[in-house]
């Protein structure tokens, strides 16, 4: 979880007579009365698919704006949850789609074409999509706070407030007083609950819990408390090379450091030394990262010190869950996570599911700690991300943070479900559509290519039809793309590439990365950003195929995930 950003709610005079003031106790109150409904619509109306509800979507990423700027075609990533207009295909359903800048036509109809067994006109009238016509560096939730016409809006979309709820990618004190003002209640985390899903807090919790996790120290304040802690490490294990160091609300991996002691003396000198080397010996995932910069977040975020797993496979898989507003616990998905970046921490994407050989026991801990999460109150989707270094008798795992919010891997599995009707099986480790077929995917949200800039939404529907990428319902496998919007601008595109084995999803995607490069002549050069062993030669991310959870496995270690 990333902190709220540093700024007043924007409030309308005449709105401050019918709605408490942000972060009031009357707020608090009113969103704690909204919330109270969230029980009964999970038991009548989520159930049932002829049921009429309505589900507003908010879906900008409310993180800090420095470590948004990180993300390649940031201003796209709202249109990853499009994969929310498939609930189009209950009939009495209504969605209201919320984004910054309008959204282009042709990306909607893609969505929308998507839906089976409802004509596109019937869909159409129950969707509604507003935009805060702003492209600036605000978050979408502030931008929309700031226009009480639009919040109007909005609830005029709302057949009826009583069915109807907001749905995030992440949740701060804005959506909250975003739900209050909409009179909804937020199907998310309560935002009071953040702490726990920093890296700090969630090495509190995995300790709670019972849970494995690397050795480390949390709640770091300074670089003071830095020197400290990986002094302290080093005493502990004189062996260690190397240390991550990862800002508490640092996202996707972006907010990671590596340390390394090489030439560390022993003894009582070793901090004085650290002090000395550590502006040198930093090394940043994000580009452009500076030890000025990074120390400064830290005193603002805090953050924490691990030690850096070594091995010659280790591997970052994750596990989804979900605690319903009636406190029961899901096993949703696991996945492999696919890293890039100068050390192997930065998330570019996902095999679905996660390796059988550590499925199980990653699983088992991911719902020791949904207990202890459950126990605090936490509700709505997150994840847990895991370390698994390869040993003689086995996978040793370690957990390595909480996400208390949607990530990477939400949309891919929201894509399949919604377009197969199948679920995942905890037991087995796997998924099967509603007709009984396996399915497995590979997906990435980092195809890019600068020779992919300049085509449109519809220069690239037009490659994917003349070449066969596209959805097969027929066949329950296929090509489904996201972020469409920035192609254009960034040469960036996501993909989720479905097939009934690991291999034929493989191939999909590899024949997908080759349909685009020969569309359009790329002969790129490796990308700043990849893992030798893990990226194609033109820079895109490379899925072995027929293996899953390949990602660089005898590179550098995978211990950042998705945060």
């Amino acid at each position: 979880m990333a902190a709220v950003p540093e700024c007043a709610v924007p409030t309308d005079p005449h709105a401050e007579a019918e709605f408490p003031e942000p972060g009031s106790a009357g707020e608090l109150a009113a969103f704690a009365a909204l919330q109270g409904r969230l029980p009964g619509l999970f038991g009548r109306v989520f159930p049932d698919p002829l049921a009429p509800q309505t589900i507003v979507v908010l879906p900008g990423l409310t993180l800090d704006r420095a470590e948004i700027a990180k993300l390649k075609g940031a201003p796209h990533y709202e249109e990853r949850l499009l994969c929310l207009l498939m609930l189009l295909r209950r009939p009495r359903t209504h969605v209201v789609y919320v984004t910054s800048r309008p959204l282009d036509p042709t990306i909607v109809d893609y969505y929308l074409h998507l839906l089976p067994g409802v004509p596109l006109s019937h869909a159409r009238r129950r969707l509604t999509l507003l935009a805060c016509q702003d492209a600036g560096d605000r978050t979408l939730a502030e931008k929309v706070l700031a226009r009480p016409r639009l919040i109007e809006r909005i609830r005029g979309a709302i057949p009826d407030a009583q069915a109807a709820h907001l749905t995030c990618f992440n949740a701060t004190p804005l959506e909250r007083t975003l739900a209050v003002r909409l009179g909804i209640p937020l199907y998310a985390c309560d935002p009071s609950l953040a702490w726990i899903g920093t890296k700090s807090g969630s090495r509190t919790l995995f300790r709670r819990a019972g849970v494995a996790l690397p050795d480390g120290v949390e709640g770091l304040r300074d670089a003071h408390d830095l020197v400290r802690a990986l002094a302290e490490l080093k005493r502990r294990q004189p062996e260690l090379a190397r240390a991550v160091v990862k800002l508490n609300d640092g996202f996707s991996g972006e907010g990671n450091a590596l340390v390394s002691f090489d030439g560390s003396p022993a003894g009582p000198g070793l901090e004085r030394w650290l002090r000395a080397e550590l502006p040198a010996r930093m090394r940043f995932e994000a580009a452009g990262e500076s030890w000025e910069r990074f120390r400064e977040k830290l005193g603002r975020m805090g953050g924490i010190a691990e030690c850096w797993l070594e091995g010659p496979e280790v591997r970052s898989p994750s596990v989804q869950c979900r605690i319903d507003p009636l406190g029961g616990i899901s096993i949703i998905s696991t996945h492999d996570q696919v890293l890039g970046g100068p050390s192997g921490q930065i998330f570019v994407g996902c095999t679905f599911p996660a390796d059988p050989a550590y499925c199980g026991a990653i699983q088992a801990m991911a719902l020791r700690a949904a207990e202890a999460l459950r126990g605090e109150g936490v509700i709505g989707r997150f994840s847990i991300d895991f370390v698994c270094r390869r040993r003689a008798d086995g996978w040793e795992v370690a957990a390595l943070e909480v996400n208390l919010r949607k990530g990477g891997t939400t949309h891919p599995f929201l894509t399949l479900q919604y377009l197969t009707d199948g679920e995942y099986d905890p037991q087995r480790g796997c998924y099967e559509s509603l007709t009984g077929r396996p399915c497995f995917y590979h997906a990435s949200d980092n195809l890019k290519d600068p020779a992919y800039r300049g085509l449109s939404p519809d220069d690239l529907l037009e490659i994917a039809v003349e070449n066969g990428l596209y959805w097969d319902a027929a066949a329950q496998q296929g090509v489904v793309f996201h972020l469409i919007g920035a192609l254009s601008e960034f040469g960036k595109l996501g993909t989720v590439c479905i097939g009934d084995t690991p291999r034929a999803a493989a191939r999909l995607y590899h024949e997908t990365v080759a349909v685009l490069d020969r569309a359009t002549h790329a002969h790129a050069a490796p990308a700043a950003d990849a893992v030798a062993p893990a990226i194609h030669a033109n820079g895109k991310v490379a899925f072995a195929p027929g293996i899953l959870g390949i990602f660089g496995a005898h590179g550098p270690a995978a211990q950042a995930a998705q945060g």
